[in-house]
C-alpha cells in the first residue's frame, strides 16, 4: 500500500465489523455510493475524491472533478486502479459482493451497513473520523438528529398505513428491515407491507386486499411520475396516491438534512389559499 510522508497507517473497524487499514488522512478517495459521495463533498473533501459512480449526481460537479468509475453494481476496475485510491468507501447493500471482494485484494475498502437513522448518523460520524473531518461531521449529524427529533415531537395523529413502491413491472415495495421502512415510520406512516421480507414483489390483487390509506410512488430507482398515478388509483380507488422524492427517503448521507421537513409537509400538506 503506497502512502507518503504526510500519512500514517491507521486501522479502523467499518460498519460491517471488518478491520480496515489505510493511510491517514486519505488523499485519494473513491466513493461507490451516491449519498456517501455527496457527504464527502459536504465535508469539504472535493480535492480528495478521485473517483465516483455514474449515479453520483450531487453535487453536479462531482462527475466532472473526479473520474467516473462505472455504476454501483458494475465497477470499472481499470478506472478505479487508475484513480490510485488510498481509500474506497462503499455500502453493503448498494454495491455488489463480488466487486467489493475484488477491490479488497488491492485497496483498503470501508463499508457502511445502514438500516435506520441511527445507522446513518453513525456512518456520517465515522466517515468524518475516517477522513479527518470529524469536526464537520459531528455538527452535521447533530443537525439531522435534531430535525428528526422535532418531527417526532410534532407527531399527533395515529400512523396511517402506506405502501412505498420502488419498482414497476413487477411491482416491488420497500418493506421491513430497509432504511426506507425506518424513514416511513419516522415520517408518520405504518408500512402496509412491513411483514414481507425487504423488497418483495406485490401483485395488484395483494395491493387491493391490503388497501393502504397512502400509496407512495418513489422517484427512484424506478422513475415513477404522475402518469402512473391512475394505474394505482384503479387498483386502490380510496387511497391517496403521491409521487414522492425517493432521495429524501433513501439517501442516508447529508441529504437527510432535508428529509424531516419534507416528511412534515407530506404528513400535513399546506392548505392552498
Amino acid at each position: 500500500m503506497a502512502y507518503n510522508s504526510q500519512q500514517r497507517l491507521r486501522t479502523v473497524v467499518d460498519q460491517m465489523g471488518r478491520e480496515v487499514q489505510y493511510p491517514y488522512p486519505p488523499l485519494r478517495i473513491v466513493s461507490l455510493v451516491p449519498s456517501q459521495t455527496e457527504l464527502l463533498f459536504d465535508l469539504g473533501l472535493q480535492k480528495q475524491v478521485a473517483g465516483v459512480t455514474k449515479f453520483c449526481i450531487y453535487p453536479p460537479s462531482a462527475r466532472h472533478s473526479a473520474s467516473v468509475i462505472g455504476g454501483t453494481k458494475n465497477f470499472d476496475f481499470a478506472k478505479i486502479k487508475a484513480a490510485q485510491p488510498d481509500l474506497i468507501i462503499g455500502n453493503k447493500e448498494e454495491n455488489y459482493q463480488e466487486g467489493i471482494a475484488h477491490l479488497e485484494q488491492h485497496f483498503p475498502v470501508w463499508l457502511s451497513d445502514i438500516a435506520d437513522l441511527p445507522g446513518a448518523l453513525d456512518m456520517i460520524r465515522r466517515v468524518g473520523d475516517l477522513t479527518g473531518k470529524l469536526h464537520l461531521a459531528e455538527p452535521l449529524a447533530a443537525e439531522i438528529k435534531h430535525s428528526f427529533d422535532k418531527l417526532r415531537l410534532a407527531a399527533t395523529a395515529p400512523l396511517a398505513s402506506a405502501a412505498y413502491f420502488i419498482w414497476r413491472k413487477p411491482y416491488m415495495v420497500a418493506a421491513s428491515g430497509t432504511f426506507i421502512d425506518d424513514m416511513l415510520r419516522r415520517a408518520g406512516f405504518r408500512n402496509a407491507f412491513a411483514g414481507l421480507g425487504r423488497y418483495p414483489e406485490i401483485a395488484p390483487e395483494q395491493l387491493a386486499r391490503v388497501a393502504p390509506a397512502h400509496i407512495f410512488l418513489s422517484s427512484e430507482p424506478y422513475p415513477f411520475g404522475e402518469k402512473h398515478v391512475a394505474e394505482f388509483q384503479e387498483i386502490c380507488p380510496a387511497a391517496k396516491i403521491q409521487v414522492v422524492n425517493g432521495e429524501l427517503f433513501s439517501w442516508y448521507g447529508s441529504r437527510l438534512r432535508l428529509s424531516a421537513a419534507y416528511f412534515q409537509q407530506l404528513r400535513h400538506p399546506a392548505i392552498p389559499e
